[in-house]
């Protein structure tokens, strides 16, 4: 079978040619249809995950499939496959078989497709618990949503758009600006106006933020006094350094939001967020890539140039990029 696999940690993942994997007790095998390529793939295949599998290995911590072999499920339903440490500890699912622990496991919603099954937990429950779990978000508030054109950003803007809330959406350059969701004020990083603007208004009461970088200190003056920031993500760079004495002065609470921690309350609001996803008052863009094109599905991902999600299909049902 074909397999994306990690050789050398912060390397481009490379197509092999692999055994088929073989059954083991409690597992499943599954033909893979779709799997995600996440920033917590990134940050595994760059060796600074403080768990990782032994190289090489198939990436992917995210996944859709059909079930071909089990002791568990029905030969021929479609499944999630997420946890049980895939593509953390163990080959994942960038290939076309996996085996899979059966806790793993869990039946694919009927009103998604595979692309968009394989994609949508991460993104959607972090921004609900980032929202609602750890932001403490309520009706009336203004809330601004750093990176409001990714995929996490995205869902948080619709969230709190749900919850009442006004919503100040940020994105890194201008032209990024038409792909943030209908209803959310706009403004960019390259825009220098915006900075400014901000600081001076003060007016949000909560900011989730799924850049971080050393920016960090300076969007504290952006939330009101008393306020707080739900942080979520380091696209923008995994450190910040501060003034203390100005942090204290700003008086903003910077949350973080563990998700490895709150994984109860994120499989809490997983019916609600995947419901809404299935109905359409929920929209998560996608971003489709063949198999064989997943380096440039990862060189995009690290570029910031991912509108939404990555996902990888797999040979049968790739499409031509």
């Amino acid at each position: 079978m074909l397999a994306a696999r990690i050789h050398e940690w912060g390397s481009t993942p490379v197509i092999d040619e692999i055994p088929d994997p073989g059954p083991a007790p409690g597992e499943s095998i599954i033909q893979l249809e779709a799997a995600a390529v996440g920033h917590l793939d990134l940050t595994i295949a760059g060796g600074h995950f403080p768990v990782s599998p032994a190289l090489p290995y198939v990436g992917g911590v995210e996944g859709c499939g059909i079930v071909v072999e089990s002791g568990s499920f029905a030969v021929g339903s479609r499944v999630l496959i997420r946890g049980a440490g895939m593509g953390i500890e163990r080959d994942g699912c960038w290939a076309e078989l996996a085996s899979v622990p059966d806790s793993a496991l869990s039946a694919a919603p009927s009103g998604m497709s595979p692309e968009l099954a394989s994609s949508y937990f991460v993104p959607a429950t972090t921004a609900h618990v980032a929202l609602h779990e750890v932001g403490r978000i309520l009706k009336g508030e203004t809330v601004i949503v750093l990176g409001a054109a990714g995929a996490v950003g995205s869902i948080a803007c619709q969230l709190a758009i749900y919850a009442g809330a006004e919503v100040i959406g940020i994105v890194s350059r201008a032209d990024s600006k038409g792909a943030v969701h209908t209803g959310v004020e706009c403004l960019s990083l390259d825009d220098p106006d915006t900075t400014v603007r901000l600081a001076a208004q003060r007016r949000a009461a909560l900011m989730i933020d799924t850049i971080g970088g050393d920016q960090l200190a300076e969007h504290l003056w952006w939330v009101a006094s008393g306020g707080r920031i739900a942080l979520v993500g380091y696209t923008h760079g995994a450190t910040a350094s501060m003034d203390l004495p100005s942090w204290l002065m700003s008086d903003v609470a910077i949350l973080p939001v563990n998700t490895i921690s709150r994984s109860a309350a994120a499989n809490q609001c997983d019916p609600e967020v995947r419901g809404m996803l299935e109905d359409g008052r929920l929209t998560l863009h996608l971003e489709t890539f063949a198999l064989a094109s997943i380096g440039d599905a990862a060189a995009q991902l690290r570029s910031g140039s991912i509108r939404g999600r990555a996902v990888v299909t797999m040979p049968s049902c790739s499409p031509k990029r």
